[in-house]
């Protein structure tokens, strides 16, 4: 049986065996290492992350005493959870997102990553809630993440709108218009609209005309 380990775009966990293109966590362990059921917390800090699946050779039980390991579907979804990219496996990426979102904040100055952590952590939730962005969906850059309806979302690119699933993305629709709601943090939305590109999953490129 999969554990529940892996990331939906609103950030809760659920159970499923396709595998994800990252890998993440939220800055330590809250599930418990002896039922490795879902767990009643979905968060040990503010730093949540996503890092790639491998790196420098490290193996982990995963769910086991270290930290809970969670997985994506791409970072797309990463970033619609709330998550950024770490600093240590992906400090290319991490140095690129930092400097896009900066760029598109208008940040007089650079800030370190617990700062950024800070911000995104009062982006994605109010208390236990996810928070939700009401915003025009002619404005949002390719790479946002928004919600149609409880448990359905479609990821921007282009002129069109990809229906999620774990294993990747469905059959392109017509992109929203009007008010939307959107998952992924204004943030991660100024890094989009600056440069940032995210890793989608090959099923994107795989749905979308040539």
């Amino acid at each position: 049986m999969p554990l529940p380990n892996r990331v939906r775009p609103d950030g809760a966990l659920f159970a499923d065996p396709a595998r994800g293109l990252l890998f993440g966590n939220r800055g330590g362990r809250f599930h418990d290492p002896d039922s490795r059921a879902l767990p009643t917390r979905n968060h040990a800090s503010r730093q949540w992350i996503c890092c790639v699946l491998a790196f420098k050779s490290r193996r982990r039980q995963v769910w086991g005493q270290g930290y809970t390991e969670l997985f994506f579907c791409d970072e797309v979804t990463a970033l619609a959870a709330g998550h950024r990219p770490c600093m240590e496996c992906r400090r290319a990426d991490a140095l690129a997102y930092r400097a896009a979102m900066v760029a598109g904040l208008g940040l007089a100055d650079v800030p370190r990553f617990p700062q950024i952590d800070r911000l995104l952590d009062g982006e994605r939730r109010i208390g236990r809630v996810r928070r939700l962005h009401a915003l025009p969906a002619e404005t949002l850059p390719d790479g946002a993440m928004v919600q149609i309806a409880t448990g359905e979302w479609l990821a921007l690119k282009g002129g069109l709108a990809l229906p999620w699933t774990p294993a990747g993305y469905a059959a392109p629709v017509r992109r929203p218009a009007g008010t939307v709601a959107v998952l992924t943090p204004p943030a991660s939305l100024a890094a989009l609209v600056n440069g940032y590109q995210p890793l989608w999953h090959p099923s994107a490129a795989k749905r979308l005309p040539a």
